[in-house]
């Protein structure tokens, strides 16, 4: 089949979210001016740059009681936000802190995950991820409104703090199998790593 993603493409469910997967799940923590702890996953998020190291994540839509979503509200005020590692044993805790909750309920807290003090930002990370890229807010992007007129916003932090839990290293390098990252696909369908392999480069003769 063929569609222009402006006619109808006559399925279902719209297939565009499935051609680009599996998609890192932007686990948002932040901190709003007062100091409520918000906690939020994304399904557009990834890293852009390595030197500096710099992530994203999209917000798009409203939030459920209106205004723009608490993440990149805060992220803007406070100017810092943490990425967190979702896994496949926070599996069900992330599932329940996209939750679309008033402004001043606690996700950490409605949740049951651990609020972890960050080294650099002030927002907590999720205690219990195996990683964490703490942020600085560098510049959030305003793309195209979405079909509702809602604002679609890309907030991209440069990376300022890395905290990797000791037990995820194995030789000096992240296990990715054994923590068992999962992945955001198509329609509420997951994805989680637990096998890997690797491939080095052909070299070219100059």
């Amino acid at each position: 089949m063929f569609y222009e993603p402006k006619d109808s493409h006559g399925l279902p469910h719209n297939p565009l979210y499935a051609c680009v997967v599996p998609r890192p799940i932007g686990w948002i923590s932040s901190l709003s001016p007062d100091g409520h702890a918000n906690l939020a996953p994304f399904s557009f998020a990834n890293a852009v740059s390595m030197a500096p190291p710099m992530i994203m994540f999209c917000n798009n839509g409203w939030h459920a009681g209106g205004g723009i979503k608490d993440s990149q509200r805060n992220a803007e005020a406070s100017g810092e936000f943490v990425f967190n590692m979702a896994t496949w044993e926070l599996r069900e805790q992330m599932n329940l802190s996209s939750a679309s909750l008033p402004h001043d309920v606690d996700e950490f807290e409605f949740a049951g995950l651990t609020k972890a003090p960050s080294r650099v930002v002030k927002p907590p990370r999720v205690g219990e991820s195996p990683v964490a890229l703490e942020c600085r807010t560098w510049k959030a992007i305003e793309l195209p409104l979405m079909p509702d007129g809602s604002r679609n916003t890309m907030v991209i932090g440069e990376v300022v703090g890395v905290y990797i839990a000791d037990a995820a290293l194995t030789d000096g390098m992240i296990d990715t199998a054994r923590i068992k990252p999962i992945g955001r696909l198509g329609y509420t369908d997951y994805v989680v790593i637990d096998e890997v392999f690797s491939m080095t480069r052909p070299l070219v003769a100059p």
